[in-house]
């Protein structure tokens, strides 16, 4: 089944602005998580749906290819959404999303989330594993899964909750990436949103908690942190310089 990957990109971001256009190893980020995904070769097409002009220049600038999208929309997946319903891209029923900001993203995650589509689920996204003293980390989602591998709930607070102190409770962190099919995904952008998915300040609640299943893979290792404040960003430096000594010769 072709796959249309989108990377939902807009320039205004409270704790980190103009996140898409700072640089990473010398380059923007945008560019960095575009080219990532490009070169894992998965997407039969791959765009990046952004709200502003500046973005999209830079995007096409680097030989990828942009689209612009209302600046109203209040999630990636509204974003994502719009990109989809245009006639260009009707013959894509399986939608691949990958948050513009995440770019050490897994492969594993990516194909993860495919992989539950092709299993029958009509949505799909992946998990790592996270040390148990990260757990209370906001910025880490968190998500239970069940014995099916679906989602049962994702959380910023640490879920399941170590009540008596074992030691043991395993946690799952959530990954930014999402795959739909075309009828989950325009079922999710026409639901009304739900509480839960205000309070933990998390889109992906809102289908949950409508009744569509969520299929969750979970692979081996730790998921990789998104780029949400400028720590992370300084952390994200440190890595790409790291990564680009270890292929030096």
């Amino acid at each position: 089944m072709p796959v249309l990957g989108v990377i939902p990109a807009r320039l205004g971001s409270s704790r980190l602005p103009r996140k898409p256009l700072l640089p990473l190893g010398g380059e923007p980020l945008i560019i960095v998580v575009t080219r990532r995904i490009a070169d894992l070769r998965i997407c039969d097409r791959l765009v990046v749906a952004t709200d502003a002009r500046e973005i999209a220049r830079v995007v096409q600038d680097a030989g990828f290819e942009a689209v612009m999208t209302s600046p109203d929309h209040a999630s990636g997946t509204e974003r994502v959404a719009e990109v989809v319903a245009n006639l260009g891209f009707s013959k894509f029923n399986h939608i691949l999303n990958v948050q513009g900001d995440e770019p050490f993203v897994a492969a594993a995650a990516i194909k993860g989330a495919l992989a539950c589509l092709e299993r029958g689920d009509p949505l799909g996204t992946a998990a790592g594993s996270l040390d148990p003293a990260l757990a209370g980390d906001p910025s880490r989602v968190k998500v239970v899964v069940d014995r099916q591998g679906r989602a049962l709930y994702f959380s910023r607070a640490p879920i399941p909750f170590d009540r008596d102190g074992t030691g043991t409770v395993v946690y799952h962190q959530h990954v930014g990436v999402y795959a739909y099919t075309r009828d989950a995904l325009q079922r999710w952008v026409g639901l009304p949103p739900v509480p839960a998915e205000q309070w933990e300040r998390l889109e992906q609640l809102r289908p949950l908690l409508h009744g569509i299943p969520i299929g969750v893979t979970l692979f081996d290792g730790p998921a990789a942190p998104g780029i949400d404040t400028p720590a992370d960003l300084v952390w994200a430096e440190a890595e790409i310089t790291r990564q680009l000594r270890e292929v030096s010769p």
